[in-house]
Order: C-alpha cells, then structure tokens, then sequence
C-alpha cells in the first residue's frame, strides 16, 4: 500500500475503531469477566468510572464531525424533550444524586447513538455494529469452551451458557440482537456476506446454548421481521401481501394470546405471572399513583434503600426486590410521569413510523426494521429504553437518527 494511502486510510480506521470501542464498553461484556457476578453494579464506583473512556471516545468522534450531530440531532425534537424531561426530573427526584449521575450518563450515551448516525452511511454504521458483536461473539465462545466457570451457569440454570454476562437471558437477549445485526449487515455489504452470515449462524448457535425460550422467540421474531423486509421490498404488489399477511398475523396471535395465554405461557416455559413481572407492574402502577405526572425522578427508584420510599413499597408488594419495572414503559412513568412517558412514546411512534415507511424506500430498513421489531418485543418485559450505559438504548438512538438523515445528507 502507497504511503499516501495509508494516510488516508488512517482517520478512517481511527473513526471506525473508536466508535466499536464506543460499543464495546456499552455492551457490558466485560463487567461480569471483571468485577465477577457478585458485584453490586449500581454501588461500584469504580464500575461507573469504567465507562468514562466511552464518553471520551464519543465526545471525540463528535469533536471531528459536529455539523452533522448537529443536523441530525434537530431531527429528533421528541428526542431532545425527552432528554429535557430525564435533565430536569433531578429538580423533584427523591434522590438528586443518583438522577444528577445518571441523566449526564444517559446523554452521553445518547450522544454516543447520535454521533454514530450522523458519522456513517447505513453500510458502514452496519459494519461497526456488526464488529462489535463479532468480537462479543468470539469472546463468548471463548469463556464458555475454555473458561467454564465463567461463561456457564452451575447454580439456577447448571450447563446454561452466559457468556460474559450475569445470566443466560441477558446472552440470549444480545444475541437475538445480535443476529439481527450481523444478517442486515450482511444484506447490506454483499462483499462480506459470508463472513457476516457465519457470524450470524454463531448468534443463533448462543442464543440456542442460553436455553433463553424468551430470546429464541425473540430471534424468530427477527427472522420473520428480516423476510417481511425482504418480501416488501421485491415489488408493491408483494408488499401490499406480506403487509396484510402480517397485520392479520398479529391480530390472529393477540387473539390467541387473550383466549389462550396459559397455552402460550406453557409453551415459554413461564407462569401467567411472567416469573413475577406482573406483580411488580401492579405494585409499580401503585406506585405512579402517587405521582402520576412527574414521577420520583429519573433512576431513582430502584436503589432507594430508605425503607418508607416507592422501592419499598414495591418489594413489600412484588414479595421480593426487583432491580428494575421490567417494563420499558412502566419504567418511564414511574421515573418521570405523564411528562416522561409521553416524550418516549412520541420519540418511539416517530422512530417506527419512519422504519415502517423505509422499508419501502430505503435500504437500511434489512438492518433497522429487524432490530425494532425485537426491541419492542423485549421492551415490554425489560426496561431497556432510555438506558444509561446500555449499548441497545444507543444502537436504538442510532437507528432513529439515521431513520431521518438519510446518507445523501452526510458532509464529509
């Protein structure tokens, strides 16, 4: 390679590389490897410094594009009121702190999704998603195969793999993401397809390995979310079919869910109480009664250790102590109210309607409809939107931004 080259070349690799090391940190693979499973992660001083060098290297790719963060982030008003809300939910928060703490956290790792959307075209933000969960992917296989006694359960779920998380669910819950990913990416850059197939199939394989049945029906999911693309996309006849096919589909699965849920819940493997999660939505909706409008302040409830606060209350009432609603939905409310809620609500609506409306018109729909369709999936029994330090809240961020600054639009 000519010197010149490699000078070229050289920012472009720097860029790439910060913005998977961005990734990286806030995929938290490596705190269970680290710190071990024991850790309190909400008490750890040390763990939240561990994530300054994230903010750094999003700050940094902001610093050498900022028009383009700028033009993208004026796209996302109900974004912007939402982080508004999070910022001055530290004025009524039952703990200042901790919502001082984790409303700069959650910006700057909504900083880190914004930067990624306004820094690359769809292919190459497909790449650097895609290299990350490569690496986590390898790493995985690597603790489970040669380091057991981390990568695999021995006490509530012996054999079970978790990779370089806590628990099983949460390696099958990346991972069901993680194919979705690795397959649009694949679709997108057709010259490193294989490549990105066969890491694909190694997502499915871990997904399989976590015995997650909530991660495998998420993972089907995002195979049928993948096809509908793929079907709509060939002609508007077609799309108008899978369209209709998949409304019905829908509908069909509600109805069976309401008339036949233990049938269901038997297939998941679950109780109708959802292994609990029903009882903390109810002590939750207790809860925002008490403020329906504001809330107790963003991340604030759940290390609330007083024991005459909401996090009290909801244990007392759940009968054991949950460390988050389990809900993306309730989490808003409870955190932040009405106000809150409806910042999210408007900012999740604008993000699918513009999904659905790719998948007709853009090519980044392979990569962004699948992982929608999962996040929304999973954000009705995990809190996972608008999460401080969680790359599936920046990935999302990410998405919706690129959803409105399409790549004819990036200056370079």
């Amino acid at each position: 390679m000519r010197p010149g080259r490699a000078l070229v070349l050289l920012p472009q690799f720097a860029t790439f590389a910060a913005a998977v090391f961005l990734l990286l940190v806030y995929s938290r693979g490596w705190e269970m490897p680290v710190f071990g499973d024991k850790v309190d992660v909400s008490a750890s001083g040390l763990m939240r410094v561990a994530y300054l060098p994230a903010y750094a290297a999003g700050f940094a790719l902001i610093a050498l594009d900022p028009r383009n963060l700028v033009r993208a982030t004026l796209r996302q008003p109900f974004l912007i009121f939402l982080m508004m809300v999070v910022a001055g939910s530290v004025l009524w928060s039952i703990a200042p702190d901790v919502t001082t703490r984790r409303s700069f956290a959650v910006i700057c790792t909504t900083l880190g999704g914004l930067v990624l959307a306004s820094r690359f075209s769809w292919a190459q933000m497909a790449e650097v998603v895609a290299v990350t969960f490569a690496i986590l992917i390898l790493a995985c296989f690597a603790v489970c195969l040669a380091v057991p006694s981390i990568g695999v359960m021995t006490e509530l779920f012996p054999g079970a793999w978790r990779g370089l998380w806590m628990e099983k669910n949460a390696l099958g819950g990346v991972m069901s993401f993680g194919f979705c990913i690795l397959a649009g990416t694949a679709l997108l850059n057709p010259q490193r397809a294989k490549l990105w197939w066969g890491f694909a199939g190694l997502a499915v394989v871990l997904v399989l390995m976590s015995t997650s049945k909530t991660s495998l029906v998420s993972l089907m999911l995002g195979v049928g979310a993948l096809g509908f693309v793929l079907v709509a996309r060939r002609s508007p006849a077609a799309g108008a079919a899978v369209t209709w096919t998949s409304v019905t589909g829908v509908i069909l699965l509600a109805g069976f869910l309401l008339v036949a849920s233990d049938v269901f819940f038997a297939i998941l493997g679950k109780d109708a109480t959802l292994t609990g999660r029903t009882k903390i939505w109810s002590a939750a909706l207790h809860q925002i009664e008490e403020r329906p409008w504001l809330g107790f302040g963003y991340a604030a409830v759940w290390d609330d250790k007083s024991g005459w606060g909401p996090f009290a209350w909801i244990s007392k009432e759940a009968g054991f102590q949950a460390q988050h609603a389990h809900n993306s939905w309730l989490e808003q409310w409870l955190g932040m109210g009405l106000l809150g809620l409806a910042a999210w609500g408007l900012f999740y609506i604008q993000t699918m309607t513009l999904a659905i409306i790719a998948v007709f018109r853009d090519r980044g729909a392979l990569l962004v409809f699948p992982f929608l369709v999962v996040f929304t999936l999973v954000s009705l029994t995990e809190s996972i939107a608008v999460g401080y330090n969680d790359f599936r809240w920046v990935l999302f961020v990410a998405f919706a931004a690129k959803l409105a600054f399409p790549d004819r639009e990036l200056m370079r």
